[in-house]
């Protein structure tokens, strides 16, 4: 029998009565677009982050941007990302206009290195922007106080992160805005594409709201040039019906992340760290090979499903070939790229499946 990476079907089937019961309230209520499903739906993300405000939006990418967007960041600015992340966190940069300036991450954790930050300031910085890597922490204490001393945003990355705590408290409204992916793979996940923000600034949450929806707070008056990123109601509804569950799946994938850990110490393998302040969420379970290639190879010849994040790290992709950056000029993010393998992880794996990956690993 094949090991899934993930089984979005068995997710769904778990829940299936509550989430259609979710989406035909939907569907009877006649309101397609925004209304009160979408706004329930901010009101409970928001209290499950800890937040004041949060803001529904129609992807992660578009929470990423009009956060910046409703920091005025533009052509001319710069923001720190790390090296090693999905390109979707440099793609909002320059969808702003302004420019990524890549810090390497630390090799036990994976998460942009904070001691690395401030050589890279410069009078243009004006945001930085860490990502909560594979459902892990960075660690945002100094990246707080050295944006708080430069008079710097902070934006967080939080796309794979729903739950995850720093120094006991969940992830959600640390820095200045906290960015969300609902998409259907993630440990919240939607059934489509969808996203958020969080934060406790009500000016930030005002200005995305009247961005996410044609830059119009009444229709048909538009006080600036917005777009269209408004979290569909389907979709929140839901989000409704899985966010009660969502502890108790990130409990699983805890028991399955602390089976690998047990299971692989001896296997060669460099393994995921975990520091004493952070409390992950296992979005994914991350090992390092320096035969990638074969593991992979042989895991798949019995059964077991694997993927790569990220095969190819954003200052080695054309799209950003005009910064201009040697593949080697971020040689941590190389490595990693060329090393870092993801095994089945989600609250349907079966433990016993787990053992098994560890068997065939």
């Amino acid at each position: 029998m094949t090991i899934p990476f993930l089984d979005l079907g068995a997710a769904y089937r778990e829940l299936k009565a509550e989430i259609d019961v979710a989406i035909h309230r939907v569907l009877d209520s006649g309101w397609y677009i925004l209304g009160p499903e979408v706004e329930a739906f901010e009101a409970e993300w928001a209290g499950f982050c800890s937040a004041d405000h949060a803001v529904g939006l129609a992807n992660g990418l578009d929470a990423l941007i009009l956060a910046l967007r409703a920091l005025d960041i533009g052509p001319g600015d710069e923001v720190i990302v790390p090296s090693n992340t999905y390109i979707a966190t440099w793609l909002a940069v320059t969808a702003v206009g302004a420019r990524p300036v890549p810090v390497e991450p630390d090799p036990a954790t994976h998460n942009i290195d904070p001691a690395c930050i401030a050589a890279a300031i410069t009078p243009a910085t004006r945001v930085l922007l860490p990502v909560h890597l594979y459902g892990q922490p960075a660690d945002l204490d100094p990246i707080l106080t050295l944006a708080r001393q430069r008079g710097i945003a902070v934006v967080e990355d939080a796309a794979q992160a729903h739950g995850a705590r720093y120094k006991g408290r969940r992830i959600g409204a640390h820095g200045d805005v906290v960015c969300w992916s609902f998409y259907p793979g993630k440990n919240l996940g939607a059934l489509g594409d969808g996203g958020a923000i969080t934060t406790n600034s009500g000016d930030l949450a005002d200005r995305i709201r009247v961005l996410r929806n044609y830059g119009s707070r009444v229709k048909y008056q538009n006080e600036v040039q917005g777009v269209n990123s408004r979290l569909d109601p389907i979709q929140a509804a839901v989000l409704r019906a899985r966010l009660p569950h969502l502890d108790a799946w990130t409990d699983r994938r805890r028991a399955i992340a602390a089976t690998y850990a047990e299971g692989l110490r001896d296997s060669g393998l460099i393994l995921p760290h975990v520091p004493d302040w952070a409390d992950p969420v296992w979005h994914l379970y991350v090992v390092r090979s320096p035969d990638r290639a074969g593991l992979q190879k042989r895991l798949a010849e019995a059964g077991v499903s694997t993927l790569i994040h990220y095969p190819i790290p954003p200052h080695m992709q054309a799209a950003y070939a005009g910064l201009g950056l040697a593949p080697d000029a971020l040689p941590l993010a190389r490595q990693l790229a060329e090393e870092v393998l993801s095994l089945p992880m989600g609250p349907q794996l079966a433990l016993a499946d787990a053992v098994r990956v560890i068997s065939n690993v």
